[in-house]
């Protein structure tokens, strides 16, 4: 299987099986991150940031969380957010942490993990790492469940997360884009006060000028410049906390 492919298999779940994406690097193992997705589903955006992570070395495992809900992929354009929107409110949060934890301790039982296990996701996804590492924060919560390190884009669910921020003490790295119009500048530093200090190894970084979603290669998201400068900070940061 060549680094750009991917195969679809399935981690037995509370209801079901989940459908995932594995994405091997080139040289057929190394470290695991969980991938999670936006709001618009396994879109090509996120499994071309999939196959980004492979390149670097890493296997990549993505979770189709929206499985419960047919599995859908929403446009990433203007038209798409209402129905992004609808497949959100109507997604079951506790079962959706549930999945993805169960992706974590599912990736890292396969024999090509070598190494540490991270999560990272984008937006809806970025959130949802950051309730994976609290849910799975006390030993013995969840076999091999709890990641060794959490990078979130812009999280939206973080804003209503702060309570739990006190249980995530991995290693995290947060990308914030200032001019953000679903989380304020004043919530973002609220985010940042949340999820740093108190000696944890937490990376809080922030765009001026960037918005929502801003890695998103969608013309209504998109800002190249955060989004060159936020991937080489996660490439060189995954290195230190994920080594290959």
């Amino acid at each position: 299987m060549s680094q750009n492919d991917a195969t679809t298999l399935t981690v037995p779940v509370t209801g079901g099986d989940l459908p995932a994406d594995l994405h091997l690097p080139p040289s057929g193992q190394g470290p695991g991150i969980v991938l999670l997705q936006e709001i618009f589903g396994v879109t090509e955006y996120i499994s071309g940031r999939a196959r980004d992570l492979a390149s670097q070395g890493y296997v990549v495992l993505v979770p189709h969380i929206y499985w419960r809900l047919g599995d859908q992929v929403v446009s990433e354009a203007q038209d798409g957010l209402p129905e992004a929107m609808g497949l959100l409110q109507r997604l079951d949060w506790d079962a959706a942490v549930g999945d993805a934890a169960a992706a974590v301790a599912a990736l890292r039982e396969r024999e090509e993990v070598q190494g540490p296990v991270g999560v990272l996701g984008f937006c809806f996804g970025g959130g949802l790492a950051f309730a994976v590492a609290a849910a799975t924060a006390d030993e013995g919560a969840q076999d091999g469940a709890r990641p060794d390190a959490l990078v979130s884009y812009y999280g939206s669910a973080l804003p209503d997360l702060l309570g739990q921020a006190s249980r995530v003490t991995l290693p995290s790295l947060h990308h914030f884009g200032l001019a953000d119009d679903y989380i304020p500048q004043a919530k973002v530093r609220e985010i940042e006060d949340a999820v740093t200090g108190g000696g944890r190894d937490t990376t809080f970084l922030t765009y001026a000028g960037a918005g929502h979603a801003f890695d998103n290669p969608s013309p209504l998201f998109h800002h190249a410049e955060a989004s060159k400068q936020a991937w080489v900070a996660t490439e060189q940061w995954l290195a230190e906390h994920l080594p290959v």
